[in-house]
């Protein structure tokens, strides 16, 4: 689920930049005292909700079915890093 419109290595940019804000964002809900697991919610259906309006509703069920197997697999699981 891309715009057609972009490189690859223009998405990648844009993914990084968003992840860096969306971090920030996390980081001062928290030391605002939100719960993480609140926090964790609501992002997810923002994004859902993002989705949805750029893709539409079936293009992001498609994409959400696929969800399971990639968590399942460690696709968002990051490596421990040493303490």
């Amino acid at each position: 689920m891309t715009h057609d419109d972009s490189t690859a290595e223009d998405v990648i940019d844009g993914r990084r930049a968003a992840l860096a804000y969306l971090d920030e964002a996390w980081e001062e809900a928290l030391l605002d005292g939100i719960a993480p697991d609140c926090v964790a919610h609501a992002a997810l259906f923002a994004a859902l909700k993002e989705l949805v309006m750029a893709f539409g509703e079936e293009a992001t069920a498609r994409f959400a079915e696929k969800l399971p197997a990639s968590i399942r697999s460690g696709g968002y699981t990051l490596p421990s890093l040493p303490h």
